[in-house]
């Protein structure tokens, strides 16, 4: 395995790549954006699963830790209850796709940017974030006939059982918390179950997977220790997606309960700074915790744009700077002339298959109870045969080919994170609340 610091070196060698694949990573998360070519896309209605398996998928409680998808409400081409097309719009979670490949829900990120360690940036960050989950409130209360927020582990099957989708909130990046941990407390009023302490680069809480200028503290800091301390009393799960090794294992030291990677890969498939080695993950299944598998082809496989798109890509970063230092205006202009490149040259993808190699690798290495989805939808995430979420049943069709039971498939969907869950809730010694929406 990779130890950290070659993880690091290798980061460097990616990072052209990645920063030539990830211009709007400043608004939704993503590592690598959707390719918006267009036509190779077609979705079978049953994409080659059998309808006993179907019928079976959709029984089960189906739900992913990370889906992207408040990046686009406030915006004028996303409509949650309308069918989108990932060819058309790069989109892959709305009502009518989650009925078809039998989601019924999971945790919907508010995503922060990491921006500069100061007053004023912190502030921005946490207006940005406060907004992100006034947005995600607001859509409960628009689809109230079709969703419901959910706080607790018991709400996603009574929730899922009225025919609603589910509705957890999760931060990704507390870069928006500044240098006061008490701010957590109003997240989770607002609904907040699980959060990541960093991003791409290291923050005030911890050392980022992804930042090769520096090392800040070797794993947390003690503003990041008084984070998973917040966190446990809240009954929160703590999300160390995206966290240097170091601060893993700090992670998993200094909470009182499991800890979860909502989106994350494995590097014994393939070695990649945002994977995690073996014994790490060993190391964290043995503490009871889980990993749920990324489906970002980056992740997944080398994966080489070719010369023309690389060009192209370096030319509009260029002509308008780093996507999260524009204004509104520029992200627009930036977006369009994203989307003519996107369509001339067309990022690479990698495959369901290589997908199932990660997840069936992870399955035999640390056992059904530690193993789960976390695609990152609508941030970065899908493959060739696993395009949006209308393909989800094909990965219970081919954990089952693998020979796992229904009542490990079952875990795998919902019910390992639900575990986390309760564990989370049992351990808090918070007595605060969250409001439902006004309908």
């Amino acid at each position: 395995m990779m130890s950290t610091f070659n993880k690091r070196l290798l980061a460097g060698v990616f990072a052209v790549s990645v920063a030539a694949c990830t211009p709007e990573a400043g608004e939704t998360g993503s590592e690598i954006l959707p390719n918006n070519s267009g036509a190779a896309h077609a979705v079978a209605p049953s994409n080659g699963v059998p309808a006993d398996v179907i019928e079976l998928h959709k029984s089960m409680l189906v739900m992913d830790t990370h889906l992207d998808t408040p990046a686009f409400f406030h915006t004028d081409s996303y409509t949650f209850s309308e069918r989108g097309s990932y060819g058309a719009d790069g989109t892959q979670v709305d009502l009518p796709r989650m009925n078809d490949g039998g989601l019924d829900g999971g945790f919907w990120v508010i995503y922060t940017a990491q921006g500069p360690l100061d007053e004023a940036s912190y502030a921005a960050a946490r207006n940005s974030a406060l907004l992100r989950q006034m947005a995600i409130r607001e859509f409960a209360a628009k689809y109230a006939d079709a969703v419901e927020l959910a706080f607790t582990a018991d709400d996603a099957e009574r929730i899922a059982s009225e025919g609603k989708k589910v509705v957890y909130q999760s931060i990704e990046n507390s870069y928006p918390l500044g240098t006061d941990v008490s701010l957590l407390e109003t997240f989770y009023i607002g609904g907040v179950r699980m959060v990541g302490p960093v991003h791409g680069r290291d923050n005030q809480f911890a050392d980022s997977a992804t930042d090769v200028t520096n090392n800040a503290y070797g794993g947390l800091s003690p503003l990041g220790e008084e984070l998973i301390a917040k966190a446990n009393e809240l009954g929160m799960i703590l999300d160390a997606s995206h966290a240097a090794d170091e601060t893993v294992y700090d992670m998993m030291e200094a909470s009182t309960t499991p800890i979860i990677f909502s989106h994350t890969g494995v590097d014994g498939m393939y070695e990649h700074f945002r994977n995690i080695p073996d014994e790490l993950l060993i190391a964290v299944a043995e503490d009871g915790g889980v990993i749920q598998m990324n489906a970002l082809g980056a992740y997944l496989e080398l994966l080489e744009p070719s010369p023309e798109r690389t060009e192209a890509l370096e030319a509009l970063t260029a002509q308008y700077g780093e996507f999260s230092e524009m204004d509104a205006e520029t992200q627009a202009a930036y977006r369009e002339a994203r989307r003519e490149v996107d369509a001339q040259f067309p990022a690479p993808q990698s495959s369901f298959e290589k997908f199932m190699e990660q997840t069936l690798y992870a399955l035999e290495l640390v056992g059904p109870d530690h193993v789960g989805m976390g695609a990152d939808w609508d941030g970065g995430g899908g493959v060739e045969g696993m395009i949006d979420i209308t393909f989800l049943p094909k990965v219970t069709a081919a954990l089952l080919d693998a020979g796992y039971s229904e009542e490990d498939v079952e875990k795998f969907w919902s019910g390992n994170m639900l575990r986390l869950l309760r564990e989370a809730e049992a351990a808090r010694t918070s007595t605060l609340t969250s409001p439902k929406i006004l309908n």
